[in-house]
């Protein structure tokens, strides 16, 4: 509470330290911000009014229909399980795959649990966990294959293919799980209710962390979770989904064993006009939510199940680890983006498209504020300067009190800054892989994108890249210059 009044306490004095007459050629830039954040702020209270209609009001009747249909059914469903080990420390492998068999063992209609590892590690603990809970698990099958390290692309093709020949059901439930995920209990009780309805392809839910001994990283990570469980939520509300997250998510069985959805998985690309043909190597969770996507397919989320990620800081600072995860998510994201937008809104929704949208066009509403902040202090007066900070630490501060709806308790005074760092670099960050869609690596492979190519042609388009890069923020920095009435 202490850290919160500070905040308040010091937010005021900066903003009371600006004048009125401090801002003599500065009414450009704070109309430039006004109508910027006039845009940004009612999209957000947006999304923020869906979310809490659809956890407080659809998601309950969605529920309660989901399960009364489900209870008439005869036969319940057989939960599988698809997990990918690799590079995960043992402590961590033991939990992951104690939480899989409980939740297997859980299965009212038995489960099938398909183990990818590369490592023989991995194989003597999953094996051995397996043998000392067998007697209490006598409806579950696990089948571990031990294949090369070739990419989580591959060991998902084999398992699905493998889990292919046991002939699911539409009614049949396949959880996707990552090998640094625990997993809830009942998973597959809770999920299969909504597959009732056959319009349902998938679903996801929310995610809870475990970082030890990096505090900040770990309060980032909670705070893109709530972000998370806000923004799913809102976008549940319409029925689909913007990302079928690869940590955990549950597909209808017989569809993630269709040859064309295994097909996707193992070889996903796109044509691009300038770089040439991009194969993905990471994002293969982009690739079953397009799959689902282009096919007409819902995809809900469940707010009130958890799993749970044990993550670790990849590198030895928090602002590199942040960037290298964001280069990795945004570019997924950026990947899949162009495709998923050609689709058009009558095809997947108005609100679902122009979400879709949206994640382009706010990596330059994002950065377009603080260049037209920086221009105005140099250009015009310095007192736009703190004026800004003082907005910033205030909007923030209630963006961040408004997501605590989605948590329960208060959030740490430490929210606001790394929100305003996660936007500005975030955005920095997108509009970087915007124009190096090819760039691709994995977190824990050292396998990459880009690179393969006869090095004339890569330097060539390196620089082709650089140079649209370097335009986009010119026409950006003019457009500030102009909407300011500096220029």
């Amino acid at each position: 509470m202490l850290g919160h009044l500070a905040y308040i306490a010091l937010c005021a004095a900066i903003a009371l330290a600006v004048h009125d007459r401090s801002f003599s050629g500065a009414e450009g830039a704070i109309l430039t911000l006004g109508a910027i954040g006039a845009w940004r702020y009612s999209w957000g209270a947006i999304n923020f009014s869906r979310a809490l209609a659809y956890i407080h009001w659809r998601y309950p009747r969605q529920r309660r229909r989901a399960e009364a249909a489900y209870a008439r059914r005869a036969v319940p469903a057989h939960g599988y399980f698809m997990v990918t080990t690799f590079k995960i420390e043992p402590r961590v492998t033991a939990r992951v795959y104690a939480s899989i068999f409980e939740a297997a063992a859980a299965s009212p209609g038995g489960a099938t649990i398909v183990a990818s590892v590369v490592e023989g590690a991995d194989l003597r603990i999953i094996r051995d966990l397996f043998e000392a809970r067998k007697p209490q698990m006598p409806g579950v099958k696990l089948v571990i294959d031990q294949i090369p390290g070739s990419g989580k692309r591959d060991a998902i093709a084999r398992s699905l293919r493998l889990l292919q020949r046991e002939a699911p059901s539409p009614r049949d439930v396949l959880v996707f799980v990552d090998g640094d995920s625990c997993v809830p209990e009942d998973i597959v009780a809770r999920s299969a209710p909504f597959f009732t309805d056959s319009r349902v392809g998938a679903l996801t839910t929310d995610e809870q962390v475990e970082i030890e001994e990096t505090p900040l990283f770990r309060d980032w990570f909670e705070l893109r979770f709530t972000q998370r469980q806000m923004m799913m939520s809102s976008m549940a509300f319409g029925g689909r989904v913007l990302t079928l997250t690869g940590r955990m998510s549950v597909f209808r069985a017989d569809l993630a064993t269709d040859p064309s959805f295994i097909a996707q998985v193992q070889s996903d690309q796109i044509d691009h006009w300038r770089l040439g043909r991009i194969r993905f190597l990471t994002g293969d969770d982009k690739s079953t939510w397009y799959w689902l996507l282009s096919r007409g397919y819902r995809m809900t989320y469940l707010p009130d199940l958890h799993s749970l990620s044990m993550e670790e800081q990849p590198k030895p600072g928090f602002v590199e680890s942040a960037v290298a995860l964001m280069k990795r998510w945004f570019g997924n994201m950026l990947r899949t983006n162009g495709r998923a937008m050609a689709l058009g809104p009558w095809r997947i929704g108005l609100f679902t498209w122009w979400s879709i949208v949206d994640q382009r066009l706010s990596i330059w509403t994002t950065l377009a504020g603080p260049l037209a902040v920086i221009a105005t202090a140099l250009l015009a007066t310095p007192a736009v300067l703190p004026a800004y900070l003082a907005w910033i630490m205030f909007t923030r501060y209630v963006y961040c009190a408004a997501l605590s709806l989605f948590r329960p308790g208060y959030f740490p005074i430490v929210f606001p800054p790394l929100l305003y760092f996660g936007q500005i670099v975030g955005a920095s960050v997108k509009s970087y892989a915007l124009f190096r869609l090819d760039r691709q690596k994995w977190t824990r492979q050292s396998a990459s994108g880009g690179g393969a190519r006869p090095a004339f042609r890569e330097r060539v388009k390196a620089a082709s890249s650089t140079g649209m890069h370097a335009l986009a923020f010119g026409w950006l920095a003019i457009g500030a210059l102009f909407l300011t009435g500096l220029l």
